[in-house]
């Protein structure tokens, strides 16, 4: 059997280690709370982020990162995107020599503008060819009651992807490879911010038409992004754009379009934080996109309306309309 570490065990992590233990591997999960592992051990639930969420018996949560690392083959990351390079710093020496670190998370890093796989590559000194990306349109509670889904496994190694589709292929679940991890990485860290538009036009009480141009046009401003950024277009045409924004920007299990509903709706930003009781990616992520696209001369006018609205340089009223008062443009090359 194939050993997988999967670091920790929130909503997503732990359903990722459901779906590894579910295709046949040996998966231990780390968690940093002891009632959390101790639950997952003699309940099979996490109770914490998966509610009545029966795990496989086949998982073994721990507190200690070296027992859940050792022997690892691939290991899982699933944590807040900002403190990614603090953890990396206790994980490091731990994560085996042989093993391919796979990042869940879909932020970029303040104040440096790398997305996770760099941080990892930088922080953890791991090769490129040793750092995989999983994105995808993936709200993780539907996973969880093992509803179809398919996902993307991007590593520049490829041999390494087909390694990890197989490790995760199950009747329900169904990943694809491909290499370009810039592409899928943006994708799933630019979509939050979309998300977040959506849900404040959405607490606003606009209607779905509002939401298809927020849709559309965030999906633009990624590719710009992107392909600034050395991405291949089409990515952004396939699950890891348009299908993981569609489904970030349409579902309320969504923490990011969730969050931008109670900013739409009055809340204050901490208000807002404690309404949504678990990390929305794109809030933090959202200043440090705008400044990678503002060093590349790429234009993201939502990606600015959100950051606005997050800094208290614009209201939740004013957001709409200063996105509606930009220029008209011909389609394929409106900003």
């Amino acid at each position: 059997m194939n050993k997988v570490a999967v670091l920790s065990a929130g909503s997503w992590g732990t359903t990722m280690a459901m779906v590894l233990a579910d295709a046949g591997n040996t998966v231990t999960l780390h968690a940093r709370r002891s009632e959390i592992a101790h639950a997952i051990n003699t309940r099979h639930e996490n109770p914490a982020y998966l509610p009545g969420i029966t795990l496989p018996a086949t998982i073994r949560a721990t507190t200690d990162p070296a027992d859940a690392l050792n022997g690892a083959r691939h290991v899982i990351v699933s944590i807040p995107a900002q403190t990614l390079r603090t953890n990396l710093a206790t994980w490091a020496s731990l994560i085996p020599a042989d093993a391919v670190v796979v990042s869940l998370m879909k932020g970029i890093e303040t104040h440096t503008g790398l997305r996770m796989s760099q941080v990892i590559t930088e922080a953890a000194c791991i090769p490129a060819e040793r750092v995989a990306v999983l994105s995808g349109p993936n709200l993780a509670r539907e996973i969880a009651n093992r509803q179809p889904a398919a996902s993307v496994i991007a590593c520049p190694d490829e041999t390494a992807a087909k390694t990890l589709q197989t490790a995760c292929l199950t009747p329900y679940f169904r990943p694809y490879t491909d290499t370009d991890v810039i592409g899928c990485e943006l994708g799933g860290a630019v979509k939050n911010v979309i998300a977040l538009a959506v849900g404040l036009a959405t607490g606003l009480g606009l209607g779905d038409n509002a939401r298809a141009l927020l849709i559309t046009r965030g999906l633009a401003e990624t590719a710009r992004l992107g392909t600034a950024l050395g991405a291949e277009p089409l990515t952004f045409a396939g699950l890891s754009g348009v299908g993981d924004l569609q489904a970030t920007c349409s579902s309320p299990l969504s923490r990011n379009r969730t969050f931008g509903e109670h900013l739409g709706r009055g809340l204050t930003l901490a208000e807002a934080t404690t309404a949504t009781g678990q990390t929305a990616e794109g809030v933090k992520s959202s200043q440090a996109i705008l400044e990678l696209a503002r060093a590349h001369g790429v234009e993201m006018p939502i990606t600015e309306v959100v950051v606005g609205v997050i800094n208290g340089q614009l209201t939740v009223q004013d957001a709409a309309a200063h996105l509606l008062a930009r220029a008209p443009k011909p389609e394929r090359y409106q900003a």
